[in-house]
């Protein structure tokens, strides 16, 4: 297989394996519905959680993330000598969670296939990345704002390090995130952006109508 066929190959495995969404199925089979149409209108492990419960949120989660892990690693393994060749599956996981074409291309706001990303690309990064995330939603309150920290710093570490070929693929990723947390930037200004604890606390008024989760 010559070199020109491996990157398509690998964007191809990657976006399939992004493209399976566990939180869309769960409401399929559960409820018989589409989650983008009840909770907060978002398919991704927040809204399964407060529809369907923590277990099925953690599914969700740990799904949303190990897809990417799986195709980062895929992509190592089938053709580890190019460069990357794993950080093109990975973005194109994300790119398969956000634009699934058996859901019209409305999928979910890529945060933790993102993630699961960075994960399978530099694991000690990630490692520090969590503690940045947690430490930043608890001083804010706000899940966006890890996402933010998560979707900015990998591409400026990349920079940083000289990969500016990794840098600039995941920086137009990076920009699609950003753009499906709009709504979010603007709740938060507007201040009826519902933080974390409390959408935990129950205390949540889920409408139909209003913005998505930051999942």
């Amino acid at each position: 297989m010559t070199d020109a066929y491996a990157y398509p190959i690998a964007a191809v495995i990657g976006y399939l394996l992004g493209s399976s969404n566990l939180a869309f199925f769960l409401s399929k089979l559960n409820r018989r519905t589409d989650i983008r149409n009840v909770g907060t209108g978002n398919p991704g492990a927040s809204n399964t959680m407060m529809l369907y419960g923590w277990k099925a949120g953690v599914a969700v989660g740990v799904h949303d993330i190990g897809k990417a892990i799986i195709a980062v690693l895929v992509a190592g393994l089938l053709f580890a000598r190019l460069p990357l060749i794993r950080e093109t599956a990975g973005a194109a996981c994300v790119m398969g969670h956000l634009f699934p074409f058996y859901m019209g291309f409305r999928g979910g706001k890529g945060f933790a296939s993102y993630l699961g990303m960075i994960i399978g690309l530099n694991w000690l990064f990630a490692l520090g990345l969590g503690a940045a995330i947690i430490v930043s939603v608890l001083i804010t309150d706000y899940i966006v704002v890890g996402t933010m920290i998560t979707v900015i710093s990998y591409p400026v570490y990349c920079a940083i390090t000289g990969n500016y070929g990794a840098a600039a693929l995941l920086s137009v990723v990076t920009a699609f995130i950003i753009y499906k947390h709009r709504e979010n930037f603007r709740r938060i200004l507007n201040g009826t952006e519902v933080g974390l604890r409390k959408a935990h606390r129950g205390d949540m008024r889920i409408k139909n109508e209003q913005g998505r989760d930051d999942r």
